[in-house]
């Protein structure tokens, strides 16, 4: 998979109002994470660093509340970590780790590195549209992950869900491994914010890039000859805006 793929693909998320109308019926189950920007003191990045992976390591090693750190390579947030932790669904935030010195070890060994923190959020995983399956379960081969937001236009949620279906539909058609994930803001970000739905691209390393695009071909194959210009049409009717941000695993500071 390229950036060219992504960039067609990954267009197809953007909501605002309720989720459901993307999620359509509940799921018995369902992915979620919760994520947050970080920025560091940049005269502290050893001891950050250092407190970040001891807390992690400690608190946020496996199951639900595991905790994977990233860095933003490229993009508005460039210079960043994402702290993330999951996947989970909303009962284990009430079990959330608290106590054992979690909370005052977060307050008075990570916290003293951090200018401050941004856009904590919760993102829902569309299980309908995503080819994550694709990956080995329990691996992790994949440090790279390419995100595409996408601030949706007033009134065009239900050309979202088209959008989305047929975009879908031709990544799992594409030849080879794919994996990628659409994913939902889980609480409402107005107009201003932005950042309603984001898709990831999951990359094994840089290299990937190099690949031949064949979203296009694979899309005409699948819905007709001539289709690509009124897909490109509706996309640009249905999306204010949108942009891309790389981040890159940190092994150190990630508990699992």
């Amino acid at each position: 998979m390229n950036k060219k793929v992504l960039t067609f693909f990954m267009m197809t998320l953007f909501i605002l109002g309720p989720v459901s109308i993307l999620q359509g019926q509940e799921e018995p189950s369902y992915a979620m994470w919760e994520s947050m920007y970080i920025t560091p003191d940049n005269t502290k990045l050893k001891a950050l660093g250092e407190a970040m992976s001891k807390h992690n390591k400690k608190y946020h090693k496996e199951g639900p509340y595991a905790a994977t750190v990233y860095n933003v390579v490229s993009g508005p947030n460039i210079g960043k970590l994402v702290w993330q932790m999951g996947p989970l669904n909303y009962s284990h935030l009430d079990s959330r780790p608290s106590k054992d010195g979690h909370d005052e070890d977060w307050r008075d060994n990570v916290m003293p590195n951090v200018k401050k923190m941004s856009s904590g959020e919760y993102w829902r995983q569309n299980n309908e549209v995503s080819n994550t399956s694709m990956m080995a379960e329990g691996e992790n081969p994949y440090p790279i992950l390419h995100i595409r937001f996408h601030e949706v236009n007033r009134g065009q949620s239900s050309q979202v869900k088209h959008l989305m279906g047929v975009i879908g539909a031709t990544v799992k058609a594409m030849d080879g491994v794919n994996p990628w994930g659409l994913y939902i803001n889980e609480f409402q970000q107005g107009y201003k914010i932005g950042r309603h739905i984001a898709s990831v691209g999951f990359y094994k390393n840089w290299a990937e890039y190099d690949k031949e695009d064949t979203f296009q071909a694979t899309y005409e194959k699948l819905h007709g000859e001539g289709s690509w210009q009124s897909f490109m049409d509706g996309m640009q009717n249905t999306f204010s805006n949108s942009w891309d941000e790389i981040w890159e695993r940190n092994t150190t500071m990630s508990g699992n």
